[in-house]
């Protein structure tokens, strides 16, 4: 198998870094656990010497040299890309909870056949580690993030896992919770949306809400975080948490476009005024908790994950403009990295 040898200077911001830490954040590095594991098998040395453990820390201009076998697609059709780095929160050998990164598509589709999600997954577990019960060209996904939403989402490394997960969801005991940004004053600290969605008659890249027969039941829940005041152009914006008791394509999105307060930057539902939408060229949308049963070891998980940069760079910039927290704010809003 041919091999791959990657050389790295370690600069002034990785002195004192853990090995396995500084290899996932090399360009043209697999992910952290991936190095670790590059680094148990002797593939990683340290000014020439080999690397015995991966919590060994690293030193402003060490030369570290990663010798890996490149990939070989095996058993299915897509390529193994372990470039893309995976941001894991919990892993066993059962399921993955990640963190999607923005831009990331989930699965191939017209114009990503090797950048996706599950191309990052095989490299990571192989096909062999991997729930098949989507098809082989969506390995281990469980649910979907649009390719523009961030954060928590759930692998699976078997068919019975993806099964048991996915039927948690369609029981709607596994807990899914997202942040947004809206348009607009929210009067209601709280409220449920409940409606069809499917897809629109005029234009087949969106959804809409709709009654016709073949519409699919859509359920969110909805909690106000924190109110902004309106500006000399604006309505003014307020931040929410929305639960998802259903599943569907792009629900959120269209739910808050349906009452009226459409997502912050979103392309497809929102306002297409840069000022608007405060600079931002994609929707405010992060799934930021998630919280379930391990179906197998039957361990409670529960995982929580802060807003990106680029989303609390605009919670910044209003801050100014803040109406005050709600009780609910008060509690989540420290969790997702939001200062006062």
């Amino acid at each position: 198998m041919p091999q791959r040898i990657v050389n790295l200077l370690v600069g002034p911001e990785s002195d004192g870094m853990r090995l396995d830490a500084f290899l996932g954040n090399g360009e043209g590095m697999p992910s952290r656990s991936a190095c670790a594991r590059l680094v148990e098998e002797g593939g990683v040395t340290i000014n020439e010497t080999p690397a015995t453990s991966k919590s060994e820390k690293v030193l402003l201009g060490d030369r570290v040299r990663a010798t890996m076998d490149e990939p070989e697609p095996a058993g299915g059709p897509l390529a193994p890309n372990p470039y893309i780095p995976l941001d894991i929160r919990f892993e066993d050998e059962y399921l993955i909870v990640l963190s999607k990164q923005a831009g990331l598509v989930c699965h191939p589709s017209p114009g990503h056949v090797d950048d996706t999600l599950a191309n990052a997954l095989v490299a990571h577990c192989g096909y062999d580690h991997l729930g098949m019960l989507q098809g082989e060209e969506r390995p281990g996904i469980v649910h979907r993030l649009d390719m523009d939403t961030t954060g928590l989402m759930l692998a699976a490394k078997d068919d019975d896992t993806q099964k048991a997960l996915q039927d948690l969801i369609r029981l709607r005991v596994l807990d899914r919770r997202y942040v947004t940004l809206v348009h607009g004053y929210v009067a209601h600290d709280e409220g449920t949306i409940e409606t069809g969605i499917a897809r629109s008659t005029r234009d087949r890249i969106r959804m809409a809400v709709s009654d016709a027969p073949g519409a699919r039941e859509a359920i969110t829940t909805f909690r106000v975080l924190e109110r902004y005041e309106a500006g000399r152009r604006d309505e003014g914006y307020t931040l929410m948490e929305c639960h998802l008791y259903t599943g569907r394509t792009h629900q959120i999105r269209v739910h808050m476009r349906h009452i009226g307060h459409a997502l912050v930057g979103d392309p497809l539902y929102g306002r297409g005024d840069d000022r608007l939408n405060l600079g931002l060229r994609r929707q405010f949308l992060h799934s930021w908790h998630v919280r379930f049963d391990h179906p197998v070891t039957g361990e409670a998980i529960e995982v929580a994950d802060r807003l990106p940069d680029d989303l609390l760079a605009i919670l910044e910039a209003l801050k100014d403009r803040s109406m005050g927290r709600t009780a609910a704010g008060e509690e989540i809003c420290p969790a997702l990295g939001v200062t006062e």
